[in-house]
């Protein structure tokens, strides 16, 4: 059995670059944390306080201001309107997503790559262009100032990303698997629940937290379709609570800090499963 030793006079030398992207990430981070991190202090802070030192921490950390609009009727109506919402919309574009992506990677037919194209297309499409055709759709519909009127064209504009996605991890699938599904009698449809899901497991998610996180932090869309305050979701609220009280600097942001905390701890929690399915739609 042979030893392996290094040999004298070499050391592993570390590239100069590493420390460099390491300390320019480190600057981004803090960039990016400085903003939050003043929201939520500035919630412990008095409105005195934030006159006078408005870049200090909090001389006593007054937790009232919190408190007061976690006992709010409001606030956590407003949470209910945006979870609905959310929820509702990252189901219908996991559901449709995966069935279109289904069709797409696994058979050929007529009309598959300008399909697949038109998919493609809508990704340069931000919602913020369209804005004024789907308030006129959505009026000529009935949904004005209803959550079905913000859901649905939510799922229009989520379903591009979600089958750039899903079609790689679709395709990966061998087709000798499909093939002997089919020899032991499973159909079509059995096939797609008992194996594509489970092995689409990890786009699944991926594209169903970036729905989520989507649908949750959406502002434009709800603002131009919901007009009554008992439809608001939380960025719509926010907005209200902030012209209702703006006198109350350190309510607003007590109010801001609680209404973006779900969507922050729901992206730390999965945050390795987007970067695992974005690289596997990479793969691919």
């Amino acid at each position: 059995m042979t030893t392996l030793t290094a040999l004298p006079g070499r050391r592993h030398r570390v590239p100069i670059s590493t420390p460099i992207v390491y300390f320019v990430a480190l600057v981004l981070v803090g960039l990016m944390l400085v903003p939050v991190g003043y929201i939520i202090l500035g919630g412990f802070r008095s409105n005195s306080e934030i006159t006078v030192d408005p870049a200090g921490l909090p001389g006593v950390w007054n937790i009232n201001n919190y408190l007061e609009v976690l006992a709010s009727e409001v606030f956590w109506r407003q949470v209910g309107n945006s979870a609905i919402t959310a929820v509702v919309t990252t189901a219908l574009v996991v559901i449709l997503g995966l069935m279109a992506s289904f069709v797409l990677a696994r058979y050929n037919f007529r009309g598959r790559g300008a399909m697949y194209a038109l998919f493609a297309a809508g990704l340069m499409f931000p919602m913020t262009v369209a804005i004024t055709p789907l308030y006129i759709l959505i009026k000529n519909l009935g949904l004005m100032n209803s959550l079905g009127g913000v859901i649905l064209p939510q799922v229009a504009f989520a379903l591009p990303v979600t089958v750039i996605i899903l079609v790689p991890f679709l395709q990966a699938i061998p087709a000798e698997l499909q093939e002997a599904a089919e020899i032991d009698g499973c159909s079509r449809i059995g096939f797609f629940w008992r194996m594509v899901v489970p092995l689409s497991k990890a786009g699944v998610v991926t594209v169903g937290i970036l729905a989520f996180i989507s649908s949750w932090n959406s502002y434009i869309l709800p603002l131009f379709i919901l007009n009554n305050e008992l439809s608001y979701t939380l960025p719509l609220g926010v907005q209200a609570f902030a012209s209702q009280y703006s006198v109350d600097t350190a309510k607003v942001l007590a109010f801001t800090s609680l209404s973006m905390i779900p969507a922050l701890i729901f992206f730390s929690l999965f945050e390795r499963r987007i970067v695992g399915g974005l690289t596997g739609a990479v793969k691919g």
